[in-house]
């Protein structure tokens, strides 16, 4: 099933846990620490309350300085690659709803990919549509990881739900680990 389709069909903690992971491979770029999305990880289990995300949410913008508004994390001209991750975060709904946490697992979908394509050295002429339509074919080592990835987090929570969480923070902290290496790299060569 294509990563597009995946989306589609997840439920209220799918989508949820696809947003986060998603934002959480791309914390490095963030200055964040590896637990800094560790509450809202938390607030996916089964003894949690959604209602308490939003507060969650904010207290990690916060840490971040990260506002709720994706319009005011345009900057001035910054790192592109940093300014998608800083949307990510803005954009995330304060209410953990399927509907809104569809459009945002969607778009973090879209923005994570997009910002391993800007860190791959490997150009990648494909559309990303394509790509979340299934098609990897030819695709660079980095953004080729971050899809499977993708995939196996939604994956994973659609066979088994909240039991699938520790599966797919696994899969989140290894890609973390992965850009970590590839930013720290990044930071070495233009200094």
């Amino acid at each position: 099933m294509s990563l597009v389709d995946l989306i589609a069909r997840a439920d209220e903690r799918g989508l949820a846990a696809s947003g986060l992971a998603c934002l959480d491979r791309c914390v490095p770029l963030l200055g964040g620490d590896d637990e800094i999305l560790r509450p809202l990880w938390g607030n996916l289990t089964d003894a949690s309350d959604a209602a308490d995300w939003g507060g969650l949410l904010e207290q990690i913008r916060g840490k971040l300085g990260v506002g709720g508004d994706p319009a005011e994390e345009d900057g001035d001209g910054g790192d592109e690659a940093v300014l998608l991750a800083r949307r990510m975060l803005a954009a995330a709904p304060a209410e953990r709803t399927t509907a809104r946490l569809r459009a945002w697992a969607d778009a973090c979908s879209v923005a994570a990919l997009r910002i391993h394509r800007l860190l791959d050295p490997a150009d990648d002429p494909a559309p990303l549509d394509s790509r979340r339509a299934g098609d990897a074919e030819g695709m660079p080592p980095l953004a080729a990881a971050e899809l499977r990835r993708q995939v196996t987090v939604l994956e994973v929570l659609a066979g088994h739900g909240a039991g699938g969480l520790r599966r797919a923070l696994e899969v989140s902290v290894e890609g973390r680990r992965v850009l970590r290496a590839v930013v720290s790299r990044r930071a070495r060569g233009r200094g």
